[in-house]
Formats: C-alpha cells, structure tokens, sequence
C-alpha cells in the first residue's frame, strides 16, 4: 500500500522574497550598527504640588481666636517675659548642619553681639491684655528696672519695630563688656539709671572725648550733625583752613589730579615738611576736635542714649516678619495650619525623628541640611517661634484653632 506524504497545514515553508538592492541604503555614520531606540520624550517641568497644598485648599475652620501664646505659667510680669524672649530668640547649633567653623563662628558672634533689646511686639504677644500690660511697662520704667528705646523712623503704632524695651541689668552688663574707661562707665550708669524717664543726657555732664568714646562704642548718639564720631577726622583745623589739603579744595579737583590729593607740597603747606613740623600738626589736630566737640555740646548738642549693634537688630527683625508674610502668602487664602507654616520656615530639614534616621541610614533623602536653608544662611537659626510671637503682637497675623488640624495662621 502506497503511501504519500505531504506536509501539515501548519508547517508550510514559505520561500523568501529577493530583497531589491536599490532600496538598500549604505551609511558612513560609525553608530549606524547600534541598535536605535525611540527617543523619550521628556514632560515640561511643573512646581509640584504638595499634598498638604491639595489638603487645606479651601479655608480652614475657625472656632476661636487665641490672643496669648503663653504656655508657661511662670510668665506672670513683663520682667519674666523679656527674659524669656531673649533666652528662645534662636535655635541650637546643629550637628549635622553642613557649616564649616567659619559660618559656625560668624554665627555665634552675630548672635552674641545682638543688643538685649525686647520689642513691644513679643511682650504683647504673651499678655491677654494690652492696657494693663501698658501701665505695668510704665511702672517698671519709673521704677528704673526697664528702659524703653525708640528708634525714628520705624514705623509707629503696635506694627512698629522701632519700639523696644531694654532690662536696666542687661544694659549695665553690656556696657561693663565694653572696653571704655571705668570713670566713664560709671558716668553713664548714674545718669541711666538717675533719670530712668529721660532719653537723652545733660550736656555738661560728660567731656567731649568722653561722648565721642560713647558713640563709638554704640553708647550715645547725637541729634547734632556737628558732634558724632567722624567729626574728629573731617573738621577743618587750623593745620589744613585755607590749604590745598582742606576737604573744601580737594572736593573741588578733577579725581585722578594731583590737586585730588592736596597738590605738590602738601605737606610743607599745611605747616609739616619735618618731625616737630608734623608734631604741631597732629597736636593741633587732636585738640580742635575737642574744642569744636565741647562748642557743639555748649550750643545746643543733646545725646540720647542708644546700644551698640541696633542697626543689625533691627534689619534681621523686618526682614524676618517680611518673610514669615511672604511664606503665609504661598497659601491661596494667605492661612495654613501652624505645623505647615512651621516646616516651610524650617526649609524642610532633615529631622531627628526614627524614621527620618532610618531614611539616611539607607541612604535615601530625609531633607536638606540646616546650613542650606534661609533660616540658617540668612537668619542665623531664628526661631520660628520668636517670629511668630513678633507678627502676633505686631497684628500682622492671627492665630486661631481650627478644631481638626490644631492651630492655623492667617494674615491680618
């Protein structure tokens, strides 16, 4: 019986179909041999978009005002609250805060070097009532414990940062940390604390060369354009009236002239050109700015009292408030929860809780380092806390409890 073989239905063998050579394309290119891929193609970058910013996009439940951030009850006088305002202004150095010893250095001495002073503001922001927290500031001050100082040109009002309060005993321990002469501290100190309502010093109470060691140091300052501590190296004495080297001639002249430095002869014109020469010149020099120091005092000069470094105080503290404003506004009705306002002012550093050191034990990221952020690079470790307490007493915020996410924050 015969039989025939023929192939299965699905195992048909198909021939292949001659390739035409003139679709063949040779290429010179060295990566024509690579395998290609389909480029990727990449989304435009968009500012995400927390969960929390999702979470309290609509306004948060208000059931009260909270109108004192006092939580210690040992808080009872205004003495106790400048004291511990002043002891929770800033924050710990970190250990792991990614400064070298020179940021870590200017930090401490930055710090350090900050006058006592306690604003209105923090005061009122542990009180309930700012009648009666008014009247206890003026008992103290009659009664010599406290100083108030007030900066022009600051503002006026609760908002104002140019008010301040100062504790009679900081300011003594400030000044016996000065390097001035003993004889002087002590004139300072009875008149601080003889006329504990006045600003300002008698004229014929201190010496020229005694005011002008005070405004250097940061002591005193002067209503006066004719008494500061400069005058004493841009008064016309008469070594240099009528010269080439006077300031009024030398203003004159072209910058780059020889006239610009006192012209040829300078020196034999204002009365030099040998040793006893200059001797008379700065012997002159040194004795016209105490004759024209005691004539500003005589006529008319008045000293107000002052600290050293107020300037810088005052500069970390306006733009402190503005940017605790600024950080409120990412909010879209200018409130968050006071934990969420909290983090964005921290910079969201790496925290000290487990899971955050688990998370770098991995090695996976847990935040930023502190030495990174604003709060540290340009604020020196300022407490949130501290700048809170500021804006609350100032009006600039609110602070009231929402019921479900604990205290929120909002712009007056």
């Amino acid at each position: 019986m015969p039989f025939t073989f023929t192939a299965a239905p699905s195992s048909r063998i198909t021939k292949s179909k001659p390739k035409n050579p003139l679709l063949k394309r040779s290429s010179s290119s060295p990566f024509s041999g690579h395998a290609r891929r389909k480029p990727v193609q990449r989304a435009h970058s968009k500012p995400e978009v927390s969960d929390d910013e999702d979470l309290f996009g609509d306004r948060l439940e208000d059931i009260g005002l909270i109108t004192s951030l006092a939580n210690d009850l040992s808080l009872r006088d205004v003495a106790q609250i400048m004291k511990y305002t002043r002891s929770h202004m800033f924050d710990d150095m970190p250990e792991r805060g990614g400064m070298n010893s020179t940021r870590i250095a200017e930090v401490l001495n930055f710090r350090k070097s900050l006058p006592p002073i306690v604003t209105n503001a923090q005061v009122h922001a542990f009180t309930v009532s700012p009648s009666t927290t008014e009247r206890e500031i003026a008992e103290l001050t009659r009664a010599g414990v406290i100083r108030r100082i007030v900066i022009p040109g600051r503002g006026t009002g609760a908002s104002s940062s140019g008010e301040g309060l100062v504790l009679v005993e900081d300011w003594e321990i400030m000044l016996k940390g000065s390097r001035l002469d003993e004889n002087v501290n002590e004139k300072y100190l009875h008149q601080l604390k003889s006329n504990p309502l006045f600003s300002t010093i008698p004229s014929n109470v201190l010496t020229a060369l005694e005011a002008t060691a005070l405004m250097r140091a940061g002591f005193l300052t002067s209503s006066s354009p004719s008494l500061n501590s400069a005058s004493a190296f841009n008064r016309l004495d008469s070594a240099t009236a009528g010269t080439m080297t006077s300031l009024s001639s030398i203003s004159k002249a072209a910058s780059g002239s020889l006239a610009a430095v006192g012209g040829e002869g300078a020196v034999h014109g204002a009365g030099g050109g040998g040793s006893g020469g200059l001797r008379r010149g700065s012997s002159q020099s040194s004795l016209q700015p105490e004759e024209g120091h005691q004539q500003s005092l005589k006529y008319g000069g008045e000293l107000q009292f002052s600290l050293p470094s107020t300037g810088p105080f005052l500069r970390l503290l306006t733009s402190a408030r503005s940017h605790l404003m600024t950080l409120l506004a990412l909010s879209k009705y200018r409130e968050a929860p006071l934990y969420l306002l909290r983090e964005r002012w921290d910079g969201g550093i790496a925290g000290d809780d487990p899971a955050a050191k688990a998370k770098q034990y991995r090695g996976e990221f847990a935040g930023i380092l502190p030495g990174r952020t604003r709060k540290w690079k340009q604020f020196y470790g300022l407490k949130f806390d501290w700048i809170l307490a500021e804006c609350l007493g100032a009006g600039l915020v609110e602070v009231f409890e929402t019921g479900s996410v604990g205290r929120g924050v909002r712009a007056a």
